[in-house]
């Protein structure tokens, strides 16, 4: 637990401007993903499905979003951090007449993901005396619901939208006020003192009324679950609390009802003030879906790695290659706009993704890769799986030439260096796969010269003898910093990859990190993901020491929040951008530290 260098004094419990987003803890079931801030405030859960519409949404509407506050009257500061190889976290208040802990979980029980969400928050009293308010307060989502309590013989619920919840307490928590858009309560808390207060809720499904006496068991019984799972991770190289914490995180991205993995668990977190570039994280990309099984994979997660593998499998089995998919596994929507505020006041706040109608060479040496890995493991790809990957690799050998969006997802279509290289590399696997006889082989030998037809066009085409790189597209002289992950991808040319790992030092980094490709520096924070490629890279060309000193001064410059990491940071200050918990950051960091540690790309 690590203090927290910020002073928690709201008396109004509002605040002029939304926390620093490395402020936030995550608290998750497997199904939904709720952000707990340093001031006793749960700012953002969507109930009861990562994806679904949010319950608090006060991240988007500082004003007018709901939210959870359990928190002292009385100014405070904050030591907080999660509980060791768990998801449970604590925050110890401290304040000038005593100190309490705030215990918080997304509740499971011993037979896995309860039925229900059950958010709950355990408040003890550790020195003198701490006076705490309690308050719900209930959103509008843009005023689009009109959230409302009902009473009967068993209990008060609230209904907001199509959820209905219910708010649990402790006998030693008064509720002071209510009405349909707010509750409110207190209570005082002296050494050994112990109140609980819980939300269970659920969309369009009748509720399990639990006393809160079983509800408070269930956080322990949730933080035993946690570090279980942690124990059996099969991780035992340098960087070991970093990559458990990454690998809890990527676990909450992982929604178990299909096996997706969500690229985040928000939307519409800004990557840069002004800039504009709000997007929803709440999909799974084929990508960082692919990257996930491939960090679940190296840390020994083989649940997770075969559950998120099969649903991917399925996904293109079903709709073809696109670029993400909803946590269901149908298409992603369009981009919708609602009429929130937005973080810090950055517009536009959305729902969908843009993405969902691009294409990406990349989809092609993702999948690949990643299949390539689950069979380098031991595993066993079924005939249909086998067949799905045969056709990719046709339309991979077939399309190839074509023009894309590119990695970063833009709205020009060129011909990406970063793309060539992954259908590169989704050929080269696919050959591999079939010599080993895990896929059909009937069109083996056109996918091996399809193949070196696209390594000889990338060194014909894509390389700079003025920039010494390899560039973003033929013709320009930008950098691209997602060109460090074709070294993990054994892409020829050991030379070539490292002058553009160092053009990249050269041209993108800002103190320890780097800009995702030149002409951004304006518009967004630095790319964590990047960061973590440039310094896998250099260790696999050999540059070990320089990468293993390097990743620990990155560490060490993110160490401002709980361990959970956005997709970006400001440079200047450490802020964090973007959504969060970023699942690419996180396995990114994991496959940087175990091939720092010396384990074989797995």
């Amino acid at each position: 637990m690590k203090p927290y260098p910020r002073t928690g004094e709201m008396p109004d419990r509002r605040r002029l401007a939304g926390l620093p987003l490395e402020s936030y803890a995550a608290l998750g079931d497997g199904r939904s993903v709720a952000l707990s801030g340093a001031d006793g405030s749960i700012d953002w859960w969507c109930v009861p499905n990562m994806d679904s519409p949010p319950l608090f949404d006060r991240l988007l509407a500082e004003e007018s979003g709901g939210c959870f506050i359990v928190a002292p009257r009385q100014p405070f500061t904050v030591a907080r951090g999660y509980r060791p190889g768990s998801n449970v976290f604590e925050t110890v208040f401290t304040t000038a007449t005593g100190r309490a802990k705030l215990t918080e979980s997304m509740n499971s029980g011993h037979a896995g993901r309860l039925p229900w969400c059950e958010l709950a928050r355990r408040i003890e009293g550790l020195d003198g005396t701490v006076d705490f308010e309690l308050r719900l307060v209930f959103g509008t989502r843009a005023d689009t619901i009109c959230p409302f309590l009902a009473r009967n013989d068993n209990a008060t619920t609230f209904n907001a939208g199509e959820v209905t919840g219910l708010l649990r307490h402790s006998d030693g928590v008064t509720l002071d006020f209510e009405d349909d858009l707010e509750i409110r309560g207190s209570f005082t808390l002296r050494p050994g003192d112990r109140e609980t207060v819980a939300i269970i809720a659920g969309e369009n499904e009748p509720l399990i009324a639990a006393s809160v006496e079983e509800i408070d068991r269930r956080i322990d019984i949730a933080d035993a679950e946690w570090r279980q799972w942690s124990d059996d991770i099969g991780y035992s190289g340098k960087f070991g609390e970093a990559v458990n914490r990454s690998a809890l995180a990527l676990k909450l991205l992982l929604y178990s009802p299909s096996g997706a993995i969500a690229a985040a668990a928000t939307t519409s977190l800004p990557e840069g003030f002004g800039s504009g570039k709000n997007y929803d994280y709440r999909y799974a990309w084929v990508r960082d879906a692919s990257y996930t099984i491939k960090a679940f994979l190296r840390i020994g997660a083989k649940a997770e790695a075969k559950a998120a593998f099969s649903w991917l499998i399925k996904c293109l089995d079903t709709h073809g290659p696109h670029v993400c998919y909803d946590l269901q596994g149908g298409l992603a929507e369009d981009v919708r706009e609602y009429d929130l505020p937005g973080y810090r006041g950055e517009r536009p706040v959305v729902a969908g993704n843009q993405a969902a109608k691009q294409h990406q060479h990349g989809i092609f040496g993702d999948i690949f890769e990643t299949a390539a890995r689950f069979v380098g493991n031991g595993h066993i790809l079924d005939r249909r799986s086998g067949a799905v990957l045969a056709s990719l690799a046709d339309l991979a050998v077939e399309s190839w030439r074509t023009k894309d969006s590119g990695i970063w997802e833009l709205s020009e279509l060129r011909d990406y260096t970063m793309s060539k290289i992954s259908a590169w590399q989704g050929l080269a696997r696919a050959v591999e796969l079939a010599d080993g006889g895990h896929i059909p082989a009937t069109c083996r030998d056109r996918w091996a010269r399809g193949r070196d037809r696209i390594a000889a066009w990338i060194d014909a085409n894509c390389w700079s003898e003025a920039k010494q790189s390899y560039v973003f597209h033929p013709g320009c002289d930008t950098i691209d910093a997602s060109l460090a992950l074709a070294v993990r991808f054994g892409f020829d040319g050991r030379d070539r990859l490292e002058k553009t790992i160092r053009a990249i030092d050269r041209e993108l980094g800002a103190g320890p990190f780097h800009y995702r490709y030149g002409g951004v520096e304006n518009d967004e924070g630095c790319f964590l993901a990047c960061t973590f490629w440039v310094l896998e890279g250099l260790a696999l060309l050999g540059h070990r020491d320089e990468a293993e000193r390097r990743f620990a001064e990155v560490l060490a410059a993110l160490d401002t929040g709980c361990g959970i990491y956005a997709e970006m940071v400001a440079p200047d200050s450490g802020t964090y951008l973007g959504n969060l918990p970023q699942g690419l950051t996180h396995l990114a960091l994991i496959q940087t530290a175990a091939t720092l540690s010396g384990q074989a790309l797995s």
